[in-house]
């Protein structure tokens, strides 16, 4: 019955979801596109939602920048050039992602304000920040398996975050294509959730009373707070409504990475929020699983979902602030390795992408929303690049894609493998739908192992606590 009401509630307000995301009315439908949508080749995709980096900043690759991808090797600081320099994966040291910091280094489109980002040291940390902390990029020799992935397969360096903003709204994005707070809003959640210590790791649906959230108007208004538990309609809820499989593979329950957490109906909570200390749905029982690695074993086994989320582990996630931080590159390529070496491989879509930049210098200002012929200046779609790489047996090979794409794309691109409807929000309104990433009438290609210097038995034998973004 929940759903169902969801549902008829979704249908009842779609129009104003349309206009607020600058769709051309009602009557219009979908967008439409010139490519073909993706025929039934593709029966299984995985989504890898890594943390916190840009182009600029994770794939200084020269084959790739080689073969045309537009990644810098300097940038501006106010009317200052500042050579990008060379820095570890891992670092005691992180940068401010919040929306004023996407205002900051947005600078009404100049792109050249990230050197007002805030920098935040870790415990202990010494010569902390160094030069120019935010105008770097990571050394080759961390983050190698990255670079066989996207010179192998294809790499977007076009692909843009759809919200301005940090992780909480982003892990929204990436399952529902919007952050709001319910179905018919016509605001944004903006930002992480504050008010209590260790908010990171008690959030959504099951934070305490205490614990906000801001949200977002789309002519940029940020100033009211909510509690930060949503509801409305998900792709997993179209999913289910088709009888397609999914399974959301994260390492705990709370984490502001874990979205469904913060969707009401989704986690189902024991008691009314913001009382409620589990998620009880049968969605969350069956289908979130609190064990990332999870993952692997259910390749292995022959049981993987149809569709997949794959959420890491705060050592494996690429994000800043931790010199602990740096096995991010061997998690990925321990999932593409065990499906690239299992019989999912020619029938599977990886895509792995970053929730967003980081706090990260990059040159490519985003491309504006237009609604009804104004332009969106202020408002909260769409903000900065994140890597994006395609793997598959399908993947255009060496392919370096120019297209915009964002996370709505990936919502395209599951909504039209599967032959599900739109939810209206961010798919609908997708810069693309990831066609021009795949060639579905070549000869598969033949899968080679990424070299990495973790395999998947660290990552399924490794016994230490798990840890939340912002942990020391």
């Amino acid at each position: 019955m929940r759903r169902a009401a969801l549902l008829c509630l979704f249908c009842l307000t779609i129009c104003a979801c349309a206009l607020l995301l600058g769709l051309n009315g009602c009557g219009s439908g979908p967008a439409t596109f010139t490519t073909s949508p993706t025929p039934a080749t593709i029966k299984h995709v995985v989504i890898i939602f890594q943390e916190n980096r840009t182009p600029d900043n994770l794939f200084h690759d020269q084959t790739l920048i080689n073969n045309g991808a537009d990644i810098a090797s300097s940038g501006q600081a106010g009317n200052n050039t500042i050579t990008l320099a060379s820095t570890p994966l891992g670092i005691d040291y992180d940068l401010s992602h919040a929306h004023a910091a996407f205002l900051d280094m947005y600078d009404g489109g100049k792109m050249d304000g990230a050197n007002n980002i805030p920098i935040s040291c870790a415990k202990g940390a010494t010569g902390c920040p160094p030069p120019n902390p935010q105008y770097l990029y990571v050394q080759q020799s961390d983050v190698q398996p990255y670079f066989d992935m996207a010179e192998q397969y294809t790499f977007g360096d076009r692909m843009f975050q759809t919200n301005e903003g940090p992780s909480f709204p982003a892990h929204q994005f990436i399952i529902s294509g919007t952050s709001a707070p319910a179905t018919g809003s016509t605001s944004f959640i903006a930002d992480n959730a504050t008010g209590v210590q260790n908010a990171s790791q008690q959030t959504g649906c099951l934070a305490p009373p205490t614990e906000y959230v801001y949200t977002i108007t789309a002519t940029g208004s940020e100033t009211t707070t909510i509690y930060p538990c949503a509801d409305h309609l998900t792709l997993l809820d179209e999913l289910d409504t088709k009888g397609i499989t999914w399974r959301y593979y994260t390492p705990s329950a709370g984490l502001l990475w874990t979205g469904p957490n913060a969707i009401e109906h989704l986690c189902g909570p024991n008691v009314p929020p913001p009382n409620a200390t589990a998620c009880t749905s049968s969605d969350w029982i069956n289908n979130v699983i609190l064990n990332e690695t999870q993952v692997l074993t259910d390749i292995a086994s022959s049981n993987l979902p149809q569709v997949s989320w794959v959420i890491p582990n705060g050592t494996s996630s690429d994000h800043a602030g931790s010199t602990s931080t740096t096995e991010g590159p061997s998690w990925v390529a321990s999932i593409v390795n065990a499906i690239g070496t299992s019989p999912y491989w020619n029938d599977t879509a990886i895509i792995v992408t970053w929730d967003d930049w980081g706090g990260w210098y990059d040159h490519v200002p985003p491309p504006k929303v237009i609604s009804d012929g104004t332009s969106w200046g202020s408002g909260y779609v769409y903000g900065f690049r994140v890597p994006l790489i395609v793997i598959s047996a399908y993947a255009k090979a060496h392919y370096i894609s120019h297209t915009d794409h964002d996370f709505g794309s990936i919502l395209k691109f599951v909504e039209e493998t599967f032959s599900l409807p739109s939810l209206g929000y961010a798919d609908a309104n997708a810069l693309d739908d990831l066609s021009d990433c795949f060639d579905l009438t070549q000869t598969p290609l033949t899968f080679q192992t990424i070299n990495a210097p973790l395999d998947a038995s660290h990552f399924l034998n490794d016994k230490r606590p798990k840890t939340a973004p912002d942990d020391d």
